[in-house]
């Protein structure tokens, strides 16, 4: 196999074993991985890395994205060789790349959803400790309305206006719960999200049993005839990050479940997986 690598020219391998847009991404958005470049010599087992047709550049292969770039030898080098397997970490390529992705795509989601809860859960809060000094205000205002333009007030009002005055009689105990509740979501929002972000296997959990509770509520509010296309995209949204979490990442040991994910994970981030596409002659 090495006097084969050692033949061909370099160039993008034609055997891929999967797409390459999200490589070509990441290499876009962060450059290209490259190992061994700051090396004074090239050995023939480092052409996985790095290969020399001695004409004045070296060809390097990207790690990531498996594209080979020019570059000329360091004036200065800073090691004999190109670093030894053992000390190179890979990056994410392939489904494992492709699976950070989506899980970021979903923190950001979590991320929307805990500062609109976060500041929802301000205003309540805030909204309970200084109500006594805003009912007086609020009521000549809803006078001033309904002397101008008629129509119902107080508890009989419909709409902002008739929401806004429950929210002025209701329990002060109610007000400060309601609060708290969505404090404790928003914050477990931003668990997700910090979570997800990390791709840390316990919050793939925590989204997947937090997503799947609140289908029951968005199910029955749609099954009551309170339709809109708002709680629509929210069920879809919610279902499919739902149906990604259980399937993709094969929770509690669906589909193989831990072993199997790293298993994936090994077979596309590996130095065997880096073999596997070797450009051809």
């Amino acid at each position: 196999m090495t006097e084969d690598i050692m033949d061909a020219p370099p160039g993008i391998g034609s055997k891929r074993h999967h797409l390459v847009w999200y490589e070509l991404f990441e290499c876009a958005r962060r450059g290209h991985h490259l190992e061994g470049t700051d090396a004074a010599r090239v050995r023939g087992t480092d052409a996985i890395l790095v290969k020399d047709f001695g004409d004045g550049l070296r060809w390097h292969r990207c790690l990531r994205c498996d594209a080979w770039l020019p570059v000329r030898p360091a004036a200065h080098p800073a090691r004999e060789f190109p670093p030894e397997r053992a000390d190179i970490d890979i990056p994410l390529r392939g489904k494992p790349l492709r699976d950070r992705y989506v899980l970021r795509l979903i923190a950001l989601d979590r991320l929307v959803h805990f500062l609109v809860l976060g500041v929802l859960s301000i205003a309540v809060l805030g909204f309970a400790h200084e109500r006594r000094r805003l009912s007086a205000p609020f009521y000549r205002t809803m006078d001033l309305l309904q002397n101008g333009v008629g129509g119902p007030t107080g508890r009989s009002g419909r709409g902002m206006l008739g929401e806004l005055s429950k929210a002025f009689t209701a329990r002060s105990s109610t007000l400060w719960a309601v609060g708290l509740v969505v404090g404790a979501y928003a914050l477990l929002e931003g668990i997700e999200a910090i979570g997800l972000w990390l791709a840390k296997r316990w919050a793939e959990y925590l989204t997947f049993v937090a997503t799947t509770v609140l289908l029951v509520p968005e199910i029955y509010e749609l099954a009551e005839g309170r339709i809109t296309p708002t709680k629509i995209l929210t069920l879809a949204i919610n279902v499919a990050i739902s149906f990604y979490l259980l399937s993709a990442k094969r929770l509690f040991g669906l589909r193989g479940g831990g072993k199997a994910e790293a298993a994936e994970k090994a077979r596309d981030t590996s130095w065997e997986a880096l073999e596997r596409v070797l450009p051809g002659p």
